[in-house]
């Protein structure tokens, strides 16, 4: 296969093992075709007010200051006095979108919504606001649109501010709150002289929800330690009093307003959310009003045994905690509306304070609404093949059973007993559904997995056969292509008779001209069978363990980013080990130090949690130093042209420019000036060049990698809040090292030519006489850089969590919330210490005479092995939070592999290509 078509058939079997993960683990969970439904008894309250407080954590809430009195005195007086109250527990990921689907929709977010930036549908649901017969909203531009366009009808009204306003560098992020309140007051003002407003008003099955986004963006641009947060707590708490003083007097104090006030997820002490830790999925619960229990003192010990009850000092107060989504259906029952067909929440019937037959036929309409959902998944999944063994504990016999029952202890007053069976038959419904929803993983994962040996298989062979002077003639047997096609046909009739959608042809065929690739070279692997016994067996066998350990560190490496620092601790014996510091000792030296330096990275806290702006000058210091020394001590070697003299000269008081800006950018942020223009100026304008400059400097080795470090690094310090500043100088030194410490590996191995470094020039063409076969030392070489690799990911903090981002990183180019312009920055600064790590193992290829196709199939072997075990591992794991995170892994991975496949063809035009932007004319004679 010629190299650029491998290439393309190589990116393609990886693009689609990476996009499987997604239609295995993450295909929407909803359901459709099921008809709402709702008690016939009469609901305690005729409308609903929702006050989702963004970003505000339990302990934040419910923690009394030193003196004994709270920041928000209103709402404790609610939780001692007049309501009920618990904490609400959200999933992953703990972001706006998902949570307020959770809340208002009463189902968990699929991953999907990610492209969307979480703020309009991939698919459309139902919601508490859309059975609603009216429903106002006032907020977020990110929120509120998603359940207003996901509404049948135009029964939901929205009114949003600017998104502009979600300026992270506001003076005062509270006033967006402020702004909710005000306009919500205007609002009941101006219904008291609008006829058809008020009449709507007045009617039944009606919703109110204020989105508070200040808490979030104070807590997100000072953390939520900070005095800003806390005293927008405090100010939203006033409001809510204010706010339930006006209703009540608006609607005559008729006692049929219920009230709930939550938040959609908390936050970390560092400023971010979105991924497991309790102080993001512990949201405060605040229920009362028109059908909801008064404050119940007790004085046993309650089922809690986190010990926030003694700290919140609420041990004497009864406490009801829930699922986010089992607020949905309690929404749903206090103003007698159907609950969300799409709901898996579970109705908290202690909240209530009604009849015992109103709870029993609530729980009664919430088991039949859940059990919609499972007949209605179980009924499109008919013809599958594993649905002839459904859930044992839901056959039609049992539904039929748990339905005559409940409602037969309905009728005998036995209220207690039908909500229990209500709950148990819940509990079996959900089941079901997760049963039908995950049917099918188990087969496409086989079928994943298969394609994934099988191409690194493939890959083996491809290196066999190409260095180590093998069969190269590939054969086929007609048995094995008469099978292959029968394969072909059953999967496809199998996949088929199933209704299956497009994907998973593609998924379960896949694997078929694969293993037939491999099994054409059947002559190889014969002839490597046949020379076993002439090979370095125990060589050979050693090199195996070796790697087996070393891809087996870079997976504990996912899970644990110390394992970097023993594996960076162990490298930096390597020149002592090989024998090489004798020949190399300044060299060899510089490794050792280079790599302790550099093991000290994953020891440090995630990037974000300890901000330093003072580090991130240092390290603008440090690289205009470890530049200007190069640049000296190469100057009798490889002498600059004037040109290139200014341009890197030029490079470096850039460097020196932009060391300053994140210092200037924080202090005038800290004094509440907002982001200086000029800063923002220089910021995009140095990420807009940052690839272009270095083209245009001179192709020799180090003087075009000295140019791509100095403009990476001036966009990595715009992106810097603290030590994470340090990395790139320390890694590109280590990687400077390891460049000249390859050529005198290749002098010891005594491979003839060896070349001057400095004299190499990256666009010279390359001598096919002088490409050499591989050799086992090139293992080492290509372990080498996927280690360095993944240490260029996770040196800084892991990336997997989305909590590794701290969105001050983008402080100096924008400060107005963009989660895809934002999103984008971020990465870009996970990715720049690849593209120099990318950068200098293109460099290697070109100093030990391979080419480029020889080493990275060996990298795409090692990577492939890794993805393949994190795929393993999703399969194992039984609990979400464990196969997300695997998962999570296994795309980092793929996504790795594909950028390498793809920043090969990169790195070979940065290094090796030049810009000429003005050329002498030349002169024609006649």
């Amino acid at each position: 296969m010629r190299v650029i078509a491998f290439f393309l058939v190589g990116l393609a079997v990886h693009v689609i093992f990476f996009i499987s993960i997604f239609d295995i683990y993450f295909t929407s969970p909803l359901v459709h075709g099921m008809t709402p439904r709702a008690t016939t008894l009469t609901p305690p309250a005729s409308r609903l007010v929702l006050l989702v407080a963004d970003g505000l954590r339990a302990d934040s809430l419910l923690t009394l200051l030193p003196d004994g009195s709270s920041r928000a005195p209103y709402l404790r007086s609610v939780i001692e006095e007049s309501g009920t109250w618990g904490v609400s527990h959200t999933r992953v990921p703990t972001e706006s979108r998902p949570g307020h689907v959770a809340l208002i929709a009463g189902f968990y977010e699929d991953v999907s919504a990610v492209a969307k930036g979480w703020k309009e549908n991939p698919v459309e649901f139902d919601s508490v606001f859309n059975e609603s017969r009216h429903t106002w909203c006032w907020g977020s531009p990110d929120i509120l649109p998603m359940f207003a366009k996901g509404a049948s009808g135009d029964h939901v009204y929205t009114y949003t501010y600017p998104a502009e306003e979600e300026d992270f560098a506001s003076t005062d992020a509270s006033r967006l709150d402020s702004w909710v309140f005000t306009q919500v007051k205007s609002f009941f003002q101006s219904a008291k002289s609008n006829s058809s407003l008020r009449a709507s008003l007045l009617e039944d099955k009606n919703v109110l929800f204020l989105h508070l986004l200040g808490i979030d963006t104070n807590g997100h641009a000072h953390r939520p330690m900070s005095q800003e947060y806390l005293d927008n707590i405090g100010l939203v708490d006033t409001g809510v009093a204010e706010l339930v003083s006006i209703v009540e007097e608006f609607f005559g104090y008729d006692g049929r307003t219920a009230y709930v006030f939550t938040s959609d997820h908390g936050m970390t002490n560092w400023g971010s959310h979105g991924a497991g830790h309790p102080s993001e999925t512990l949201t405060p619960l605040v229920v009362w009003g028109a059908g909801v229990h008064n404050a119940l003192r007790v004085t046993e010990p309650q089922p809690y045994d986190d010990g926030y009850l003694q700290d919140w000092k609420l041990e004497h107060l009864r406490r009801v905690d829930v699922s986010q989504a089992d607020i949905a259906p309690l929404m749903a029952s206090l103003i007698g509306v159907p609950i969300p067909v799409n709901s898996v929440g579970v109705l908290p019937h202690t909240y209530l304070n009604n009849s015992d037959l109103f709870k029993a036929e609530s729980m009664y309409t919430n088991a039949i609404q859940v059990l919609e959902q499972f007949k209605s998944r179980s009924s499109s999944l008919f013809l599958c093949l594993f649905s002839f063994f459904p859930p044992r504990q839901l056959t039609e016999s049992k539904q039929a059973g748990f339905i005559n029952k409940a409602r037969m202890l309905i009728q005998l007053e036995k209220y207690e007993d039908a909500i229990s069976l209500c709950q148990s038959l819940i509990t079996h419904s959900l089941e079901g559904l997760v049963y039908y929803h995950t049917y099918d993983r188990f087969f496409l994962g086989c079928s994943v997995v298969l394609g994934f040996v099988g191409w690194t298989s493939y890959v083996v062979l491809v290196i066999l056969k190409t260095h180590a002077r093998l069969n190269r003639h590939p054969s086929i047997l007609r048995q094995v292509k008469r099978l292959c096609m029968c394969v072909t046909v059953v999967i496809t009739g199998f996949l088929l008779i199933q209704r299956s959608p497009v994907t998973y042809y593609i998924y379960c065929l896949l694997p078929v001209p694969i293993w037939y690739s491999v099994l054409k070279e059947s002559r190889t692997l014969t002839d490597l069978i046949q020379s076993a016994p002439s090979l370095p067996l125990w060589k050979c066998f050693g090199y195996f363990v070796l790697v087996a350990f070393g891809v087996e560190l870079l997976v504990a490496s996912f899970f644990y980013r110390a394992v970097l620092t023993v594996g960076l601790a162990v490298l930096s014996l390597w020149p002592f080990l090989s024998g090489l510091v004798g020949k190399a000792k300044f060299h060899s030296l510089s490794w050792f130090l280079g790599s302790l330096f550099l093991a000290l990275f994953p020891l440090m806290p995630v990037v974000g949690r300890e901000p330093n702006i003072h580090l991130v000058t240092c390290a603008g210091l440090l690289a205009l130093f470890t530049s200007a020394c190069y640049l000296w001590s190469s100057r009798r070697r490889t002498p600059l042209h004037l040109g290139d003299r200014q341009q890197f000269v030029a490079q470096m008081l850039h460097v020196a420019v932009c060391a300053y800006v994140p210092s200037l950018t924080h202090s005038s942020l800290q004094q509440k000036q907002g982001l200086p223009l000029l800063n923002q100026i220089i910021s995009w304008t140095t990420l807009g060049s940052s690839l272009l400059v270095p083209l245009l400097s001179s192709t020799r080795l180090f003087h075009r990698l000295l140019s791509i470090f100095l403009s990476l690094a001036a966009t990595y310090l715009l992106l810097s809040t603290g030590s994470e500043a340090l990395f790139l100088p320390v890694l590109s030194w280590l990687m400077f090292v390891w460049i000249n410490i390859e050529q005198e590996a290749m002098l010891a191995q005594g491979v003839s030519g060896r070349q001057e470094l400095s004299t190499i020039d990256f666009s010279a063409n390359i001598d096919i006489a002088k490409i050499r076969h591989l050799k086992l030392d090139d293992i080492r070489r290509s372990y080498f850089f996927v280690f360095f690799i993944i240490t260029a990911f996770f040196g800084t903090g892991n990336i997997a969590s989305i909590n590794s981002f701290d969105p001050a990183s983008v402080y100096c180019f924008l400060t107005v919330f963009k989660p895809f312009i934002m999103g984008g920055l971020m990465m870009w600064k996970v990715i720049i210490p690849f593209i120099i790590v990318m950068c200098t193992f293109e460099t290697i290829q070109v100093v030990t005479q391979l080419s480029s196709r020889s080493l990275f199939l060996i990298v795409l072997v090692i990577s492939d092995l890794m993805a393949l075990h994190f795929f393993f591992l999703v399969q194992d794991y039984g609990s979400w939070l464990d196969i997300g995170t695997s998962i999570s892994h296994y795309v980092i991975v793929m996504s790795m592999t594909i950028f390498l496949m793809l920043l090969s063809v990169f790195t070979h035009i940065l290094t090796s290509q030049r810009l000429v932007l003005w050329r002498r004319p030349k002169v024609h004679f006649p």
